[in-house]
């Protein structure tokens, strides 16, 4: 199939994709193709400038700029790889949209052989349309957008009836001229003459397309005569071609014309393109341009994350989160703000992998991506989360003229240099390392009890517990010990000392309630996806880093361990400067730390919460085994979140008609098949699953 792109592959057979007729190259468009490319093989990374660059773009342009190479077998001197903006849908896009994009590629390490954009091409993409349409394969149509829908249903509807063994006439009977359309054999002079017209403006937006005459008989929706140009006016100028246009190419028509024009050698999408392979070579065929390979491989699925860039902007929008760039967002921004560098990710992609095998990788995985780059590297400091302040009753006695010490950033690594602690009459601890009430597995701190203080060697003893009118607890009042009058304590525990730095602290959890995300998705908010501890207090050594001079919004910050916490960054809200130790500092968690030094306790709120975790991925792991056991044709009649919704249906179980007596819009039944598709699919995979 296709081109015998590149003449230095080592594999060429490692990224083949379904075989079509269309796909195959004539001796010319290969010599040529070769003669221009010469050893040199070309991927290209076109996304869309419609919303923010997420992890499965990161895992697209680690295949595209390096595991795609690997598989072929490609020497480093001969890879190159055409980072494209496709700008061909003016509603969504913004130049934001499209220096974010450009950032985040060159953020992720990423330098691309050239920076194009599918606008750059209109002329000649037009060029291309008139072309078709003197060949006869393209026309104007000025079917409204109801009346394609019907058409394409009812085209559907002939083509699963003959492959059924039905009489297609009988079962889907053509009317009001639906098949093969009113406009399809219209003259050519007609179309010229028309698509003009619509280049023009004089046509009011939606009236008219110019549609590619292929084939409503396929097994594929997507050869029934799909849209190549529409009618789009804007209030706002598109970037970057501003007002030349209003007339704009469809993503169908343009990227295969795009990859042909850049000789891109390999063309790699995810599955659910798979599809388009037909009208990708079908339009490379018909204007006898080259055809690349194509290659489609699955696409990256993140437990408690969604992807969907609708589902996103959604979240963007609602203010569930701060804006694309929020720490819980699965953007490059957002990971890059919660800590996240290029290493992580691509470390991450690398390990991932590329294959055509469907599944859903846990967010573990990432983290301990980012465990094992950050434990080396990040400086430890000592940290509270919810401070609490213990006074040293005894301090006095057991002061010295040398209560600072010396501290080694890294245990591991002295190269990382040291830091300063001072030991001061008042000292912060985190509240979990403290209970009232002791318990024998239990080593933290409690009254009458001692622990250790990392350190300073020092045995800290609480004596006595003040609190509030609530009995809550305010503060300890504790006496130093030492190894010599006391036994060795069983744990040792950080602390801050009083002159430590106020901070808040940003705990990000899973975004998502249950591992996989359904279409009730907005229900599945985890509400506590981000804790906030505004009354933090830490080590006042990592003032020089937080620096807000060294706090970038494009760039990777700075990262810390919180001994015995997690790892942690400084996020670019923070306004804070070490000349005058003033200001805002907020830290963001990147990941915690796989283990834990002593098991605490959790309070009633947090057990609470993980409770109705648990019972939320219970009841969605009992809903989705009762789903699997629902016919295709009861799914609407018996599925739980369909109950009460229909009141009457066709011979296939889609709902005709409202509870209210209404009937269902076609636009609403065609989702509705859709959805019966979809489980279908579902009960295949689960009976697979069985089986093997």
């Amino acid at each position: 199939m296709s081109s015998d792109a590149g003449t230095n592959i080592g594999n060429e057979k490692a990224l083949l994709g379904r075989e079509l007729e269309w796909a195959n190259n004539s001796s010319e468009l290969l010599e040529a193709h070769a003669s221009h490319n010469g050893p040199v093989v070309r991927t290209r990374f076109p996304p869309e400038p419609n919303g923010f660059l997420h992890i499965g773009h990161a895992k697209s342009i680690n295949m595209n700029f390096k595991l795609a190479f690997e598989k072929l077998g490609v020497p480093l001197e001969n890879r190159r790889t055409v980072f494209r903006y496709d700008d061909t849908n003016p509603d969504a896009e913004s130049s934001d949209y499209i220096t974010s994009l450009r950032k985040d590629l060159a953020w992720l390490g990423w330098t691309p052989e050239k920076t194009t954009y599918s606008s750059e091409n209109f002329e000649q993409l037009c060029k291309h349309a008139i072309t078709l349409i003197k060949k006869g394969l393209a026309y104007v149509c000025d079917m409204s957008k109801n009346e394609m829908e019907l058409q394409r249903d009812l085209a559907r509807r002939r083509v699963v009836a003959r492959n059924t063994g039905k009489d297609p006439d009988v079962e889907a009977p053509i009317v009001d001229n639906l098949l093969p359309g009113r406009n399809r054999d219209t003259s050519v002079d007609r179309n010229l003459r028309l698509f003009e017209n619509m280049r023009m403006g004089l046509y009011p937006e939606g009236s008219h397309t110019l549609r590619l005459k292929m084939d409503f008989e396929s097994s594929n929706p997507n050869m029934f005569d799909l849209v190549a140009y529409r009618i789009k006016y804007k209030s706002h100028p598109h970037p970057p071609v501003g007002d030349k246009w209003c007339i704009y190419p469809s993503y169908d028509f343009t990227h295969g014309i795009c990859d042909s024009i850049e000789h891109i050698d390999y063309s790699i999408c995810t599955l659910e393109f798979e599809t388009r392979r037909e009208p990708y070579f079908w339009i490379l065929w018909a204007l006898d341009l080259f055809r690349p390979k194509v290659y489609e491989m699955s696409r990256l699925n993140l437990a408690y994350t969604v992807l969907s860039k609708r589902r996103l902007l959604k979240l963007v929008e609602k203010k569930v989160v701060r804006g694309w760039n929020d720490p819980r967002m699965p953007t490059i921004s957002g990971l890059r703000r919660k800590g996240y560098s290029a290493q992580i990710l691509n470390s991450f992609c690398d390990d991932v992998g590329a294959t055509r095998a469907s599944n859903v990788v846990e967010v573990e995985k990432l983290n301990q991506s980012a465990r094992l780059f950050l434990a080396p590297k990040a400086t430890r400091c000592m940290a509270a989360l919810d401070p609490l302040l213990v006074q040293i009753l005894n301090w006095e006695d057991i002061a010295t003229n040398v209560n600072t010490f010396q501290v080694q950033n890294s245990p591991t690594d002295e190269s990382l240099g040291t830091h300063d602690i001072t030991f001061t009459k008042n000292i912060y601890i985190d509240k979990s390392d403290f209970r009232m009430v002791d318990e024998a597995q239990y080593y933290g701190l409690a009254p009458n009890k001692a622990v250790g203080l990392k350190y300073i060697g020092a045995i800290l003893f609480c004596k006595d517990v003040l609190l509030d009118t609530n009995k809550n607890v305010l503060s300890l009042q504790c006496i130093i010990q030492t190894l010599e009058t006391t036994n060795k304590p069983k744990t040792w525990i950080t602390w801050v000392p009083e002159n430590g730095i106020s901070c808040e602290v940003r705990v990000y959890n899973n975004l998502f309630t249950v591992p996989e995300p359904t279409d009730l998705w907005e229900e599945e908010i985890n509400p506590i996806s981000e804790v906030i501890h505004k009354d933090a207090i830490v080590d006042p050594s990592v003032a020089e880093i937080c620096d807000r001079k060294y706090v970038k919004e494009w760039e990777s910050n700075v990262a810390v361990q919180f001994e015995r916490m997690g790892y942690f960054v400084v996020d670019i809200d923070s306004v804070y400067s070490s000349s005058n130790v003033v200001g805002k500092l907020v830290f963001n968690r990147t990941v915690s730390l796989k283990e834990e030094v002593y098991k605490k306790k959790i309070s009633a709120q947090e057990a609470a919460q993980i409770k109705a975790r648990k019972e939320n991925d219970q009841r969605a792991k009992l809903a989705k085994e009762a789903r699997l056991k629902i016919d295709p044709k009861d799914l609407f009649r018996l599925g739980s979140e369909y109950q009460g919704k229909y009141s009457k249906y066709n011979e296939k179980g889609i709902p005709t008609h409202m509870a209210d007596g209404k009937d269902v819009t076609k636009s609403a039944m065609k989702k509705l098949e859709k959805e019966q598709v979809k489980h279908i699919k579902q009960l295949k995979k689960a009976q697979l699953s069985k089986k093997s």
